[in-house]
């Protein structure tokens, strides 16, 4: 899955971005591949940013109608608004109990994403049990679970890091980390992509990519063009 990482089914992928390296070309890649691979096939999406014509507009440039496929969109503040007293915290058990009865064999669900959660007021803990609770019901169906979770662009190289990160780490298999590139931006090269283990990984042969080896990539029209850094040429 999620080529060209060739992640394993099953797992729990968290996928960083910041501002100027966006990682929505991952999420909608992800989606119309899975959907693609076989009529069988179910995506859940839980949004907080976007809406599901989004989605199908970009679905369709790769020929995929998304009512016609195994595709489900859920709103999450449209379920669970944020709270009009700050002292309150919103729970997202309502979430967890619309998604769990979607996912079937294989499914893919993705949340977009557990930053915006968190800065409208849910709490860390009430995120992280919630990323748990659904991760275990995916796992009882091999369904993959992608988290995405903007965090702070610094004025260094280094991205800022906060507590809900350091917990959706310490469960995820793999860490995809989406990058603007050091050097500013640049005409021919969107961005950079670094893939890096976590503490739940499978011994799958999974090629790590650290940041020093990180897969360079193009936005276009059609999708993303990787490439290892400095050929240019695309590897997919």
């Amino acid at each position: 899955m999620f080529s060209p990482f060739d992640l394993p089914p099953g797992v729990l992928l968290l996928v960083t971005d910041q501002l100027s390296s966006p990682a929505d070309f991952i999420l909608y890649r992800g989606v119309i591949d899975h959907l693609k691979g076989s009529k069988q096939k179910r995506a859940v999406v839980l949004s907080t940013s976007s809406d599901s014509s989004r989605w199908r507009a970009i679905a369709a440039k790769s020929n995929l109608q998304l009512d016609n496929a195994g595709f489900t969109f859920i709103d999450i503040l449209e379920r669970v608004p944020p709270p009009d007293d700050p002292e309150s915290k919103p729970h997202l058990l309502p979430i967890l109990n619309a998604a769990v009865p979607l996912l079937t064999e294989d499914a893919l669900v993705i949340v977009d994403d557990l930053a915006t959660l968190d800065w409208l007021g849910f709490s860390v803990l009430d995120i992280t049990r919630f990323c748990r609770a659904l991760f275990a019901a995916c796992r009882k169906v091999n369904a993959t679970l992608l988290l995405r979770q903007h965090v702070l662009t610094p004025p260094s190289t280094e991205p800022i890091l906060d507590d809900l990160f350091r917990a959706l780490r310490s469960m995820c298999a793999y860490h995809l980390e989406v990058l603007p590139l050091a050097s500013g931006k640049s005409g021919t090269v969107s961005g950079q992509v670094a893939l890096h283990a976590g503490p739940g990984i499978r011994a799958d042969g999974v090629k790590l990519l650290p940041r020093s080896s990180a897969l360079q990539y193009r936005l276009t029209d059609a999708g993303a063009i990787f490439f290892e850094r400095g050929t240019g040429a695309g590897v997919l």
